[in-house]
């Protein structure tokens, strides 16, 4: 039996923290929910735990205590903050203790499970990952896990950012893949650099993708782009 990837998820605010748990465990994952930084903490001390998604501004113990508590125990775990606030002290603060991720409230639930992909492909054995990680695109087969695009002629090994983005595209097939929304989840900032250097990654794409005319990526001006199969 597969074992399912075990999320941390410490929030205070009781209807976001069961909306998030409800959907985590929708999306394979197993996550146990705690109302404040006390409880998380002896949570943690009982547990094992592949992943820490702490709220800052908690009672009884704020998320920056938690995470440096943890640290302690578990100088690996990977941490995400959340937090309404988007204080640039905050941020540092949270990147000091060694944060994987920061992400600001409010945000989508996709892309809290992208960010939460994006660290699990670094620090969580394949066996272990979740969702659908093999895409039939034409002639060719993307495997996002190995970050390979195959076809009976040759194999391409694709660089961390190429997979990332076509798994984001294959994943929104003949639907449009907003900028903003590609650009927080892949490369974090939507900075114009960060624009700039994405454009790039999806010329590298259809380069890749040219010898099979039934896939396109075609851009959607104002918008972003499209997978078109």
């Amino acid at each position: 039996m597969e074992q399912r990837v075990k999320l941390m998820l410490a929030e205070d605010d009781e209807n976001l923290g069961l909306l998030l748990k409800e959907y985590l465990v929708a999306k394979g994952y197993e996550a146990i929910l705690y109302p404040d930084g006390e409880s998380a903490f002896k949570g943690f001390t009982k547990e094992h735990f592949d992943i820490c998604i702490l709220d800052i501004m908690m009672p009884k113990k704020d998320g920056f205590t938690l995470a440096r508590e943890i640290r302690m125990i578990n100088a690996d775990i990977p941490v995400i903050f959340l937090t309404a606030k988007n204080l640039k002290d905050d941020v540092i603060e949270g990147f000091k203790l060694g944060a994987d991720d920061y992400i600001t409230k409010p945000f989508s639930m996709e892309e809290l499970i992208f960010r939460i992909e994006a660290i699990l492909r670094r620090t969580v054995p394949e066996s272990q990952n979740t969702g659908q990680h093999i895409y039939k695109l034409g002639r060719f087969t993307f495997d996002a896990r190995k970050q390979t695009l195959s076809s009976d002629e040759e194999v391409v090994k694709l660089t961390t950012k190429e997979s990332d983005l076509l798994k984001l595209l294959c994943q929104n097939t003949n639907k449009v893949l907003e900028r903003n929304f590609a650009l927080k989840s892949i490369w974090i900032d939507d900075n114009y650099f960060n624009a700039r250097s994405m454009d790039v990654y999806i010329t590298k794409l259809r380069k890749h993708l040219k010898d099979e005319p039934g896939v396109e990526i075609i851009n959607v001006h104002g918008k972003g782009y499209k997978l078109i199969m």
